[in-house]
């Protein structure tokens, strides 16, 4: 296929198997410990690092990640601590990341550059942002490798894992650390507004066609990294734009999923 002959098709794709096994292995858990909503403020929250990158000149993911913990980890804290709901502190904090862009945007006026990083553009993954996502799935990987049943552990029963010794807080703040960083590989591919969606729909599909764990995180994985490749194959051939048309595969995925007469779900 001359598709495969193109630095930049090879570049999106590897781009794109990053964002697949990253993405599953975090939806895995928020999934089972029902963290949607803090995938959805975190992925909104970098928008302020965003534009701060643009208005500096440097790589936008950069300081996207750097607010994606910054937030991530406020919102931990708070809900941890006790101080607020979790829903609470997530609007708080991710509302105010939101709105220092839109102030940093009004001293800049390289809007153009925003919608790529609002909807995603993962055919112009460029090799430094290969780079940084490298980093960041390797991270991410590492810590849900090491920590994969002490996570399940804090998904299943949070009261059990304190009662049973394990460091409760410091786990749900490294699985926070590790949505950030997803966002972070997601958003050059899908944008920040669909970023959230790969961190919910490959593991509801997982959770529909699994009967344990371990098959729920087989089915994670292999319809997270299925979605991602053929959404970048619709989005070059047929002109789409490449975080909607793997949003939608992924959504076809779990469409599917739902059939009736299926054995469903882990119960």
């Amino acid at each position: 296929m001359a598709v495969w002959g193109y630095a930049f098709f090879q570049r999106a794709l590897a781009a794109g198997l990053l964002v697949g096994l990253v993405c599953a292995l975090v939806s895995f858990f928020v999934v089972l410990k029902r963290l949607a909503f803090i995938g959805t403020g975190i992925a909104h929250s970098t928008f302020g690092g965003l534009a701060l990158g643009l208005a500096l000149g440097v790589n936008p993911l950069v300081p996207a990640g750097a607010v994606a913990l910054v937030t991530a980890w406020s919102i931990g804290l708070l809900s941890q601590k006790g101080h607020l709901h979790e829903d609470t502190a997530i609007g708080i904090v991710f509302s105010a990341a939101m709105a220092l862009g839109v102030v940093i945007l009004g001293f800049y006026r390289g809007y153009g550059d925003v919608f790529s990083y609002l909807f995603g553009n993962i055919l112009a993954v460029t090799g430094s942002d290969l780079m940084i996502l490298a980093v960041s799935a390797l991270l991410v990987t590492t810590f849900i490798a090491f920590f994969f049943r002490d996570l399940l552990a804090l998904a299943f029963d949070e009261e059990t894992a304190r009662a049973t010794g394990l460091p409760v807080t410091p786990l749900y703040l490294g699985l926070l650390t590790g949505i950030a960083l997803a966002v972070v590989v997601a958003v050059k591919s899908v944008g920040i507004i669909l970023a959230s969606a790969l961190l919910v729909i490959p593991a509801a599909t997982g959770y529909q066609l699994a009967d344990n764990y371990r098959s729920m995180l087989l089915f994670t994985l292999g319809s997270s990294l299925l979605a991602v490749m053929v959404g970048l194959f619709l989005s070059f051939y047929l002109n789409l734009p490449s975080g909607a048309a793997i949003v939608l595969v992924a959504t076809l995925f779990f469409l599917f999923s739902l059939i009736p007469g299926r054995r469903r779900g882990l119960g």
